[in-house]
């Protein structure tokens, strides 16, 4: 293809993707297609000669559409948002067009140096303490990952190290030392509550240390306590084993629950003035505050999460990719020095040499990550600020909880039909039918969830809350307009009666 035969697909494809955002609404959210429908309508074998780019774009329609579960639908209440918004989408273009590894500041300046200046603009943008600064007193900063799992798994890395650097003793034989280490990591235990995100458990799994789930219950809202975590504490000392890591979470999958950062903080500093003496090492805080985190653009959240006692942890991430209108991929991971990354994942390489770099002039994000390359994610979220800046950010999240706020006093209009089990909290609101017993109403709100979902004209997510079928209900989309909730409100209510008939 030649300049200009790209430049005239490319303004027909931009054509494209502003007409399906304006006519996304008159499609079924959910797809409706067989498993494996791929595979039979498209050859076995790649081309052997180049197609012209009208064919290509009507299958774009014809066959891949069919199979794609519009997230960006106006209807879309289910999990959490995945943004996009245009300015998202040209930085991705300008980003597409800079393809590079970019692994260190030689490899392209401006792709490391623009990260670290709108990762500075957005912690403060989140009101993050000033050691999450790259400029800030403890030399933190920000990193962007590919997504809130691989940010834990990137923390719990480091929190290994850092533990290992801090608990076993300098000066040992080789071979001592590697037996002494595997004695202690067969010991060692990371935590998260039972509403933290399954990422934690899973990057426990990959670096083969133990996991261990502290509960959560109505009675503290399905939030983390800082007594709760006590009384885990003294159990696995008890059982001789040794927490080395911890994810509190702004904003819990199921509920949206907010974790005691205070008691949190609190309850460890304790817990680490006691194990001083037996040379026991900290606790690593890794905040996990992917979708909920983007709220803290607004002050009143700023202050009603008391964010400013993230401070006293370790780590902190949020995914722009979420619910503020960056494309994915955007995890933005902070961390309160960087040479705990430095240290755990550094591996030099002759090739990777330069002035700059040996110098320590520059910041090498490769030593800040799993992968080795990276894309140039931050070009997109410098599109994003500059075009709605901080008021327009700030407008478009107050939307998304009023809409929450407004769908709950629907329900609760309805308290003959619905009862809320939780929220409305950061636009998300859980409820289920009303029933005679827990059972009945259990099998009332699966089939009503059911029954939403069957309708393809609508996506709600179900959880279980202490033995509770639950429907979740989200409204952060940027499609998502007053008319769609009230139009979501009267569908659900259609269908909650035809489910009691029934």
């Amino acid at each position: 293809m030649d300049s200009k035969q790209f430049r005239d697909a490319a303004v027909s494809s931009i054509d494209e993707i502003v007409n399906y955002f304006d006519t996304i609404a008159q499609r079924d959210v959910v797809s409706k297609v067989e498993p494996g429908y791929l595979r039979k309508i498209l050859p076995s074998s790649a081309p052997e000669e180049g197609e012209d780019w009208a064919t290509i774009q009507s299958d774009i329609e014809t066959k891949i559409m069919p199979g794609i579960t519009h997230w960006q639908h106006p209807s879309f209440h289910a999990f959490f948002p995945c943004a996009s918004s245009y300015p998202g989408i040209l930085g991705e273009l300008y980003s597409a067009a800079l393809s590079g590894a970019c692994f260190n500041w030689i490899c392209s300046p401006a792709v490391t140096e623009l990260e670290t200046v709108v990762l500075d603009w957005l912690a403060k943008m989140l009101g993050l303490p000033e050691v999450f600064l790259s400029t800030g007193p403890s030399r933190g900063g920000g990193v962007i990952q590919g997504s809130a799992s691989e940010a834990v798994l990137t923390a719990m890395v480091a929190a290994r190290e850092k533990y290992l650097r801090e608990t076993v003793p300098e000066g040992l034989a080789e071979e001592e030392r590697e037996d002494l280490v595997a004695k202690k990591r067969s010991r060692m235990v990371a935590l998260g509550s039972g509403g933290a995100h399954s990422s934690t458990k899973k990057a426990a799994i990959i670096l083969g240390v133990r996991f261990e789930t502290i509960p959560v219950t109505a009675e503290d809202g399905y939030a983390l306590s800082g007594r709760r975590l006590g009384e885990k504490l003294e159990e696995l000392r008890g059982r001789g084993l040794e927490p080395f890591f911890l994810t509190v979470t702004l904003g819990t999958t199921d509920v949206c629950a907010v974790d005691d950062f205070r008691g949190v903080a609190d309850v460890l500093e304790s817990y680490r003035a006691q194990r001083e003496g037996d040379g026991g090492g900290e606790v690593w805080v890794h905040v996990d505050a992917a979708y909920a985190g983007a709220a803290l653009v607004c002050p009143e959240v700023q202050e009603q999460t008391d964010v400013k006692v993230v401070e006293r942890f370790h780590s902190f991430d949020m995914n722009m990719h979420k619910w503020l209108l960056t494309n994915f991929d955007a995890s933005c991971l902070f961390v309160r020095d960087r040479s705990w990354f430095v240290k755990a994942l550094t591996i030099n390489q002759a090739v990777y040499n330069n002035e700059a770099s040996e110098g320590g002039l520059v910041t090498d994000y490769r030593e800040w990550q799993i992968p080795l390359g990276r894309r140039f994610r931050s070009l997109k979220i410098w599109f994003v600020m500059r075009t709605y800046g901080v008021k327009g950010l700030q407008d478009y999240i107050r939307r998304g909880i009023r809409f929450g706020e407004e769908f709950a006093e629907m329900l609760r209009s309805r308290s003959g039909l619905f009862e809320i089990l939780t929220g409305p909290s950061f636009a998300l609101v859980v409820f289920r039918m009303v029933g005679k017993d827990e059972e009945e109403k259990n099998k009332l709100t699966k089939a009503l969830c059911e029954r939403i979902n069957t309708s393809g004209k609508m996506w709600v997510t179900p959880t279980v809350l202490d033995g509770r079928f639950a429907i979740r209900f989200m409204t952060g989309v940027r499609t998502t307009e007053k008319k769609h909730v009230d139009a979501a409100f009267e569908s659900i209510v259609k269908y909650a009666e035809e489910v009691h008939s029934a």
